[in-house]
This record gives C-alpha cells, sequence and structure tokens, in this order.
C-alpha cells in the first residue's frame, strides 16, 4: 500500500493566468478546494500565460491529486483552492 509524501507547504493557488506557479516544480499535487459553497476551476499550462495543457474542476470540500511536468504552471479560479507537492512512498 502506498501512503502520500508529503513534499512542501500547502498554498493558496494563484487566481490567474499570468501569475500560476509550478508548485515548487512539483510532479505531483494535491490540491484541496476549501469553499464549502463552490466548486472551481484548475488549469494547468506549459508556461505562465502559455497553452493551456488542461483544466479540471475540484468539488466543493473535496481534494485531488494529479500529475504534471514540472515546469508545468498551475492556478485556479479561486484562492480557496490550496495545493501542495506530494509524492507516494511505501
Amino acid at each position: 500500500m502506498s501512503r502520500l509524501l508529503v513534499k512542501g507547504a500547502e498554498a493558496a493557488l494563484p487566481t490567474s493566468t499570468g501569475t500560476g506557479t509550478s508548485i515548487s516544480q512539483a510532479r505531483v499535487v494535491r490540491v484541496v478546494n476549501t469553499a464549502t459553497n463552490a466548486d472551481h476551476k484548475v488549469t494547468i499550462q506549459n508556461t505562465a500565460g502559455g497553452t493551456t495543457l488542461g483544466s479540471f474542476t475540484v468539488v466543493r470540500s473535496s481534494s485531488e491529486l494529479f500529475e504534471k511536468e514540472p515546469t508545468d504552471i498551475v492556478w485556479a479560479a479561486n484562492a480557496a483552492v490550496l495545493a501542495s507537492a506530494v509524492g507516494f512512498t511505501n
């Protein structure tokens, strides 16, 4: 059984395309939507303001894990979405 390895501090994601973060060049990221009344979209881009590689919605009061390239940047539609770099360990 693998366990979650926390690799960085949790922080609010930036909320606009030009201010995205690589989350300390993380490959695996955990995001949590702390809002209790709204779902929020997370967007992954190859560079700040660059090509959108994908996006997904984090349902209110839930969390998701996703994989990205270390240099890809991430931003969310609302600062209620927090992110941290994670990995997996045995």
